[in-house]
């Protein structure tokens, strides 16, 4: 990560970290066990990208971070809460989540639930003083968004997307609708959540969302890549979509052709900000990191 946008990333993660605890109920709040297990997926670590584009929205339309620390916040709490229920037996089974036992190898799987809905309900609580951020939050969680994708790549699992398809013509188009919704689909809302509640013209709020989109599909693409030639230590997890026949954008179009394509995707999301100019610094870097990321 370059240094200027590790500085960024630090100090907007440090300013998350605290307020992420403070809009939680405390550990100790009966009934204990379901704060605990919020408490434990939500400090396990991450990125915290989600919520630091929230700002980045935000400050690139004028506003602060204060501005919008909650609703930065709530989107953090929604990705969690998808997080732990990714996670479950039912889904797609894992032990592990950024290196930790996963919430319901520590709290059993009737909390782990609970904990992923009690998170996503004190998310809408964040975000209620700003109805249109409400909305657009409900739409990227909901079938129009992650859990549509998430639904499709449960159809498409254990090599389900080699057979034919009613719904969708290809494994390209099904891909696409995939990530579109189960990945960009958040992302994209992160930057547009800030920018409205920082009062962004329509025309920045146009340019916010074409980026949004393309870096989410270069997420996507890099994340898919990173499974078959990454470090499964620096990942945080065992094993692999390829081995469990997941559809993946090197299953369609071999590991070279995908590197190039979340290229492009980069490509198209500078493009997409150009009008902000010098303001954009922090997006621009952003978007090059991820696609040279390693974990």
């Amino acid at each position: 990560m370059p240094p200027s946008l590790k500085k960024y990333f630090d100090k907007k993660t440090k300013i998350i970290n605290r307020a992420l605890v403070r809009y939680l109920p405390s550990k100790k709040k009966k009934p204990s066990i379901i704060h605990q297990a919020m408490h434990y997926s939500l400090q396990a670590g991450g990125k915290r990208l989600r919520p630091v584009l929230v700002i980045a929205g935000a400050e690139v339309c004028g506003g602060s971070t204060q501005q919008v620390l909650s609703a930065a916040c709530a989107l953090e709490f929604v990705h969690t809460y998808s997080l732990i229920h990714d996670d479950l037996p039912a889904m797609d089974n894992d032990d592990l989540r950024r290196g930790k036992p996963t919430n319901h190898k520590v709290f059993g799987e009737n909390i782990a639930i609970l904990a992923g809905d009690a998170l996503l309900t004190q998310a809408f609580e964040l975000v209620a003083p700003y109805p249109h951020a409400v909305k657009m939050l409900a739409q990227a969680a909901g079938t129009a968004g992650m859990v549509g994708g998430q639904v499709a790549d449960i159809q498409s699992d254990k090599g389900r997307w080699k057979r034919k398809n009613n719904e969708f013509s290809s494994p390209r188009e099904l891909l696409n609708f995939i990530h579109l919704n189960k990945t960009a689909a958040l992302i994209r809302a992160s930057l547009l959540i800030g920018a409205i509640i920082a009062k962004g013209t329509e025309n920045e709020i146009k340019a916010l969302d074409s980026y949004g989109k393309h870096l989410g599909l270069a997420f996507q693409i890099t994340d898919d890549v990173l499974d078959k030639i990454g470090d499964k230590k620096k990942l945080g997890k065992k094993g692999s979509d390829s081995a469990n026949e997941k559809l993946t954008y090197p299953a369609i179009f071999g590991l070279n052709r995908s590197i190039q394509m979340a290229r492009q995707q980069i490509i198209m999301a500078h493009q997409s900000i150009r009008l902000f100019g010098s303001r954009g610094k922090i997006l621009h870097l952003l978007a090059d990191f991820i696609q040279s990321r390693d974990h």
